[in-house]
């Protein structure tokens, strides 16, 4: 009996102990179970942020989340008042980027003051219609050669209409004739963009003439992420290599003359993070303006100086101050720091 009871207790204890040391490889079993999944999800993760490619604030030193903005002025060179505003813009440290308009009557005028002023991030305005009823322009390249971009009085089209045919190879002749101008007469370009998105907005064959002229004189071309579900042709054709910035903003027609600056500070305060674009329009509302612009208001004399009012406000300044915004210019994109 006592034999019995031993053997009985042995057995007991026994079970105890392999369950116990059963128990206890278990919780260490899923102990290394849990490490390995967590090592993996690090390395995943490692893997992944090596494979994503640096955005644009990440190139240039920034948070991936960072708020970024160039406040860019059009037109320059199309009239003594858009240069002058343009230039007190750019000299109140506001307004950040420009571009010029190099057929226009005015260019020689930016032209001095670029030459003097190498730290300006000037583009070039690419320009192929000329808009204004009383006050035209016309192409750079010999009238004989691009005979589909010029009116019967050898000016360039006041508008593109569905009849009307331009040839993508005289559109590529006068673009390089623009930019070889800039360059023979002293500018020297950041970038490139186009006068009223016309290089942008009439498909693939005209997009592709500009990025060709783009890449042979190695300038970005502005292009925005946020234009490609509606025009696919533009993703397509773009490299690698290419610029392309997040956002832009422009002011609409729509947006009454009191509205302005709550317009633009609903925007500012609304900013999304990566690089946006704010497309701006400066003059003085004087009377050359007025003359030059008088057969319509829209981005006539007034418009320009409600532009210039508020880009050169101290209300503008406080609300890049505090919603955080910072201010970069295209050659900072083209060339960012290491």
């Amino acid at each position: 009996m006592a034999e019995h009871l031993c053997e009985k207790s042995a057995s007991h204890y026994r079970c105890i102990a392999t369950l116990i040391l059963s128990r206890g490889l278990r919780t260490t079993m899923h102990k290394l179970i849990r490490l390995t999944f967590f090592l993996l999800a690090i390395a995943s993760m490692t893997v992944r942020a090596q494979t994503i490619p640096k955005s644009l604030a990440e190139r240039l030193g920034y948070a991936r989340d960072a708020k970024l903005l160039i406040v860019h002025a059009d037109d320059l060179g199309m009239t003594h008042s858009v240069n002058a505003a343009s230039i007190k813009g750019l000299e109140s440290g506001l307004v950040n980027s420009a571009s010029i308009m190099v057929p226009c009557p005015w260019f020689p005028e930016m032209v001095d003051y670029a030459k003097t002023h190498p730290e300006v991030d000037f583009g070039l305005h690419l320009t192929l219609t000329s808009e204004r009823v009383f006050y035209r322009w016309g192409p750079v390249a010999s009238r004989d050669k691009v005979p589909s971009l010029v009116d019967p009085n050898g000016y360039f089209h006041l508008d593109w209409t569905n009849t009307t045919h331009i040839d993508t190879k005289e559109v590529e002749l006068e673009l390089r004739s623009q930019i070889d101008k800039a360059i023979a007469m002293g500018v020297h370009p950041t970038h490139l963009d186009s006068h009223q998105y016309r290089l942008f907005v009439n498909g693939k064959d005209m997009f592709q003439s500009v990025l060709r002229v783009a890449h042979d004189y190695k300038l970005p071309v502005f292009m925005v992420r946020d234009w490609f579900a509606e025009r696919p042709y533009l993703e397509a054709a773009l490299s690698p290599n290419d610029l392309v910035v997040d956002h832009t903003l422009t002011i609409d027609p729509g947006v009454p003359p009191g509205g302005w600056p709550d317009f633009y500070s609903k925007a500012l305060k609304n900013l999304q993070p990566g690089v946006t674009v704010f497309i701006i329009h400066l003059a003085f509302d004087d009377e050359e303006m007025r003359a030059a612009t008088r057969e319509r208001e829209t981005w006539g004399a007034a418009w320009r100086q409600r532009d210039f009012n508020f880009f050169t406000s101290p209300e503008f300044k406080s609300l890049l101050r505090q919603e955080n915004i910072k201010l970069v210019t295209w050659r900072e994109l083209a060339h960012p720091a290491k």
